[in-house]
């Protein structure tokens, strides 16, 4: 264990004689190996390892928080004494006993890190990519691949009584290329993860991904611009599911909820989506990179049916948002590290396949616009507004796709995008990410089917 109980029961005791209503302690152990190639040579090989603990503190619906490197009971006592000294509160509960709550672990690892496996057959794969992407064209001039392997270790007491650890190991794969031709550059980009061990890396072959970085890059090449206006498109499978996390994902969350910044935060049994749209956040896949054992407040990880043909059924809940809203936790606590306090967030969260087939999605457009791949773009919190660009999308054309478009780029709100999809393909697919919000940067993954969205606006420079 990383903390001892007593030191822990000791410090949380006096964490309710300060009058707190509920009080918890996060100790967290992290393990990080990196390394990177770049231009064939091996750029960076490094790591380190991270140990702390984080105090919350919570007197009625208000959140104090601090943190510490130092695991001794003077220093926790401290830290209490600090973060509470403006706290009038005299004793108002009792300490529960610690009762150790095993973890299932439902994600099984083969090679995590710090196992037997030697950084040089990892370097190897690194270059096999590399290799790859470089083989596919003279017009690929730099191959940039890094692999990211997590073992992170925690553990959670509270005065509830609850004593709870476990362990999670991660592993992401980022490969890119950039393709050269006539002054013109364009880039490539492909980053698979997961809740796993470097046996992760048998299921993504090194020829396929360097092979799917460069061709992606090379598509753009000479590429017609993107007309501009309101039309039809077509989001494809995998990291099509971004519009969805960041549009309407955060606007489930009850951190937003909560402040009533949500343009969701009163719908709840309302229809806000298209009939042919239901949508889950589950935190219960197989070695997902999203998913998770129990979340950063020690509840088990659960699948949560978030819309359910269009209709909203749940919001992602952490404690503090079920103090606020009334509505049951849903195990969607998270947060970056001991350096920050939890907060609800999204694990694995996409649009459930449908019925149609991307070629009959394709066939019932006159005019408009295939995004086969999403890149990044911004969107503004509260509303949904969004602004984001393709990496790889083509023209449709009397219901067939027929050439290659360069900066194309969607702009709507997850709210009107929700209402206006009309057709839900069969080909779903998960993508991994990164996401950033109050309690810092978390894997999650994202994704759906192909969408058809009958009407929006599409920027571009024909």
């Amino acid at each position: 264990m990383l903390l001892d109980k007593n030191i822990a029961q000791l410090v949380l005791d006096h964490a309710l004689s300060r009058g707190a209503d509920f009080a918890e302690i996060f100790v967290e152990k992290t393990n990080i190996q990196k390394a990177t190639v770049l231009s064939q040579k091996v750029h960076e090989i490094g790591g380190g390892i991270d140990f702390g603990l984080g105090i919350r503190m919570i007197y009625g619906h208000r959140v104090l928080y601090g943190y510490t490197n130092i695991p001794t009971s003077e220093e926790l006592l401290r830290i209490v004494s600090l973060i509470s000294e403006r706290e009038k509160s005299t004793r108002k509960h009792e300490f529960l006993d610690f009762t150790l709550k095993p973890t299932v672990d439902i994600h099984p690892v083969v090679t995590p890190l710090g196992s037997d496996l030697e950084l040089d057959s990892k370097i190897s794969y690194l270059h096999d990519i590399d290799k790859a992407a470089r083989s596919v064209s003279e017009m690929i001039n730099q191959v940039t691949v890094s692999s990211l392997e997590k073992r992170q270790e925690i553990e959670i007491f509270n005065t509830e009584g609850l004593q709870s650890f476990d362990t999670r190991n991660y592993i992401r794969i980022v490969a890119s290329s950039i393709a050269e031709k006539n002054g013109e550059q364009s880039e490539g980009y492909e980053g698979p993860g997961a809740l796993a061990g470097f046996e992760f890396t048998k299921s993504v072959s090194a020829q396929a991904l360097g092979a799917k970085v460069a061709e992606q890059a090379l598509i753009k090449l000479g590429a017609d611009p993107c007309p501009a206006g309101k039309m039809p498109v077509i989001i494809d499978n995998g990291f099509g599911g971004v519009i969805f996390h960041e549009a309407c994902g955060h606007l489930l969350e009850t951190t937003s909820v909560q402040k009533k910044a949500s343009v969701f935060w009163d719908k709840m049994d309302q229809q806000i989506a298209s009939p042919v749209v239901s949508a889950v956040d589950d935190g219960t896949i197989k070695n997902e990179w999203g998913s998770i054992n129990i979340d950063d407040e020690g509840m088990e990880t659960q699948k949560t049916q978030l819309i359910k043909d269009g209709m909203l059924t749940s919001f992602l809940v952490d404690k503090i948002g079920a103090m606020r809203t009334g509505f049951d936790r849903t195990g969607s606590g998270r947060r970056q590290s001991y350096r920050f306090a939890p907060a609800s967030r999204m694990r694995n969260t996409f649009i459930e396949a449908g019925d149609s087939s991307l070629e009959e999605m394709v066939a019932s457009i006159d005019k408009g616009i295939y995004c086969k791949k999403m890149g990044g773009g911004s969107v503004q919190p509260g509303t949904g507004e969004f602004n984001f660009a393709a990496q790889e999308s083509y023209l449709i054309e009397n219901g067939k796709i027929t050439k290659p478009l360069k900066s194309a780029t969607l702009i709507g709100t997850g709210p009107e995008v929700l209402q206006k999809i009309s057709m839900v393909g069969n080909n779903f697919e998960l993508a991994a990410g990164m996401c950033g919000s109050v309690s810092g940067a978390v894997p999650t993954t994202v994704g759906q089917p192909a969408l058809k969205i009958d009407e929006i606006l599409v920027g571009g420079q024909a």
